[in-house]
C-alpha cells in the first residue's frame, strides 16, 4: 500500500504548477508540476521527511501534516480523505466494516419504492434491486459472480451501447473503485476485480492510473434502453444506516418528462417485483 500512496502524491504533485503556488520556475524540469523539495518546504517539514513518507518507510505521520500537504496539493475533500487512508494503514484497519449480507428490510424498502433503485455492496457489487430498477438496467439477467457495475462498465460489450456518455462513466467507476480500494486496501476480492479489469481493459489500466478519486453520491446517466430508447435519469446515492459500505441508489426524473414517461411505460410492464439474492 505504501507504492498506492507514493503514486497517489505523484499524481498529485504533477497537476500543480509551481507558479500557482507562488513559486518561481528556474529553467527546465525533467517532470511536470511540483518537485517533492518544493511540496516538503510549502507544507513545513523536511525534505527527507516528506521523501521518506512518499516511499513509505516513514514513521506515522500526524493528521496536521497529512493536512498541510493536502493543502499544498490542492486536494479536495474526497482526496484529503483518501490520503489519509493510503497513509494510516492503523485506521484503515479500525474501520467498521459493512457486510455484503442484505438485510430483509431493505429489499422490502426496494420493492415498496415506485422509482428505479438499487444497492451497491463493496468493489461495486450490485447486492438487491427492484423491478423498476431490473427494468430499466437488466440486473436480474447479469450472470451470477458478474452483477458488478465496474466489470459490466469495462469487460461487457453492452456497456459502451447503454452508457451514452461511457467516457464519463468510466471515469467515474474507476474513481469510485480507487476510492474504495483506499478504504479496504486487504481486500483480495478487489484485488481480484483490480487485477482482471486492468489485464482486459486498456482504458481501465489508463484510467487507474490516474489516481483520480471520487464518491458516487449524485449525478445524471444518459442510457440508451433496448426498449423505450434513450433516458436521461438522474441518481442519488444514500448510505444505509448500519451497512456504511451499502448504498441504495435511487434513480429520478423530472415530472412530466420524456425520461418519466418511459419510466411509466417500464413500470406498466413490470408485473411482480424481483426479489434477488446476493
Amino acid at each position: 500500500m505504501s507504492s498506492d500512496l507514493g503514486e497517489f502524491l505523484r499524481s498529485r504533485r504533477a497537476r500543480i504548477q509551481p507558479h500557482e503556488v507562488g513559486l518561481q520556475e528556474h529553467g527546465r524540469r525533467r517532470v511536470p508540476g511540483l518537485r517533492r523539495e518544493e511540496v516538503a518546504q510549502l507544507a513545513g517539514v523536511s525534505v527527507d521527511y516528506y521523501i521518506r513518507l512518499e516511499q513509505g518507510r516513514g514513521p506515522s505521520v500526524s493528521d496536521a501534516v497529512l493536512d498541510s500537504i493536502a493543502r499544498v496539493l490542492r486536494l479536495d475533500e474526497v482526496e484529503q480523505a483518501h490520503l489519509h487512508d493510503l497513509a494510516r494503514p492503523q485506521r484503515r484497519s479500525a474501520r467498521p466494516r459493512g457486510s455484503q449480507r442484505l438485510r430483509p428490510g431493505v429489499q422490502l424498502l426496494l420493492d415498496s419504492m415506485h422509482a428505479p433503485a438499487f444497492v451497491l455492496g463493496r468493489r461495486m457489487d450490485v447486492l438487491a434491486w427492484n423491478a423498476l430498477g431490473d427494468a430499466v438496467s437488466g440486473f436480474s439477467a447479469m450472470p451470477d459472480g458478474r452483477r458488478n457495475q465496474a466489470w459490466f462498465a469495462f469487460l461487457d460489450p453492452a456497456a459502451q451501447d447503454f452508457y451514452l456518455d461511457w467516457d464519463a462513466v468510466a471515469a467515474e467507476t474507476v474513481a469510485y473503485l480507487r476510492l474504495d480500494a483506499g478504504r479496504h486496501p486487504h481486500d483480495k476480492h478487489l484485488a481480484e476485480l483490480v487485477g482482471e479489469l486492468s489485464l482486459r481493459s486498456e482504458p481501465f489500466r489508463r484510467l487507474w492510473a490516474d489516481h483520480q478519486v471520487k464518491e458516487k453520491t449524485h449525478g445524471v446517466k444518459r442510457m440508451r434502453h433496448a426498449e423505450v430508447g434513450d433516458l436521461e435519469i438522474g441518481y442519488e446515492t444514500l448510505a444505509l444506516p448500519g451497512d456504511p459500505d451499502q448504498l441504495l441508489v435511487v434513480y429520478t426524473a423530472s415530472p412530466g418528462s420524456e425520461t418519466a414517461e418511459k419510466l411509466t411505460v417500464l413500470a406498466s410492464w413490470t408485473a411482480q417485483p424481483a426479489t434477488p439474492h446476493a
